[in-house]
């Protein structure tokens, strides 16, 4: 990249937008192969689920599955701030494929357009096809993706996602409540992992992390082009305009969090309201000690990241 150009804006350490438009990638762009897992046993495809507008996603399930024997599907969203990473991305795909294993499960992991080239709502609309391409899927006669035909049972479907991922899920969660989509495919529970909600006023741990609070800001509003900042309804579900948890569309809920995230008292502040605000669901909480954010994506192989998994697998599994 040319040195004398001048930067716009520095969202270290993962790109910088330059003033003349130019967007210069970091980090998060890495790029791995689906196939089969010889470690895990998990089997993985790319699809393209509407070519008219190219948004993939890659197919996760057991090699050893058996059409006769019907398993859960989870829609996965992946984190990455909505400007960072992919399906394809190394990380996701080897936490996903021990996640796949531990659960034995079929999951559908969806790439959505990015920020800055392509910013909020595109992420949301991107992951909006790929639901309805999934519940296509539900009808007798309906899609072709025979991942889905011969291995998903669509009365346990799950949306789950991590930090802005799990944001999408809460949207979806609330959209699919009185939308006819809802009635084609029935959510039975969401997973929100290191959900990333934020807010213009500090919270917890982040009144005197202002360094964090401050890089958190940074983010959100390099993706989000709203007048609103951090406290646009897309970021923040408690602000003026915020529809009610209570119509979040699943029976189940579970948030993750962990000590050492910036985002941890977000989350907690979430199911806390989640729990007291009329929704007929059960929602749990998890709290992982001594780990910071998606720090199962970076070390998928650590005790946490098995114990995290484990707790997931459970938490599908019982649904």
């Amino acid at each position: 990249m040319d040195q004398s150009k001048e930067i716009a804006r520095d969202v270290f350490p993962f790109l910088r937008v330059y003033k003349d438009g130019t967007i210069e990638r970091l980090a998060g762009a890495e790029v791995s192969h689906a196939g089969l897992d010889p470690e895990t046993g998990v089997l993985s495809k790319d699809t393209v689920m509407v070519p008219e507008s190219g948004i993939s996603a890659r197919l996760y399930r057991p090699n050893s599955a058996k059409g006769n024997r019907k398993l859960p599907l989870v829609i996965y969203y992946h984190g990455g701030g909505f400007f960072i990473s992919s399906a394809a991305d190394p990380k996701y795909h080897n936490s996903l494929n021990r996640l796949v294993a531990e659960a034995n499960i079929v999951l559908v992991s969806v790439d959505y357009r990015i920020a800055p080239e392509n910013p909020l709502p595109a992420a949301y609309e991107d992951s909006w096809a790929a639901l309805q391409w999934v519940a296509a899927h539900a009808k007798e006669d309906g899609g072709s993706e025979a991942w889905l035909k011969d291995y998903v049972d669509f009365g346990r479907v799950f949306l789950a996602g991590d930090s802005c991922g799990a944001n999408v899920a809460h949207h979806f969660a609330l959209k699919l409540k009185d939308c006819e989509l809802g009635q084609q495919i029935k959510i039975q529970a969401i997973a929100m992992i290191f959900p990333y909600f934020w807010g213009k006023d500090p919270i917890g741990v982040e009144v005197t992390d202002q360094a964090r609070k401050s890089m958190v800001d940074n983010w959100w509003l390099l993706v989000c082009p709203s007048e609103k900042g951090c406290d646009d309804p897309l970021i923040n579900p408690f602000t003026d305009g915020s529809p009610s948890l209570e119509s979040l569309a699943c029976k189940k809920l579970l948030v993750i969090v962990a000590e050492n995230d910036i985002l941890r008292d977000r989350g907690r502040l979430y199911y806390e309201k989640l729990v007291k605000s009329g929704w007929q669901g059960t929602a749990e909480i998890m709290e992982i000690p001594g780990e910071d954010h998606v720090f199962h994506i970076h070390n998928p192989d650590c005790e946490n990241a098995k114990t995290m998994f484990k707790g997931l697998a459970s938490f599908i599994n019982q649904t």
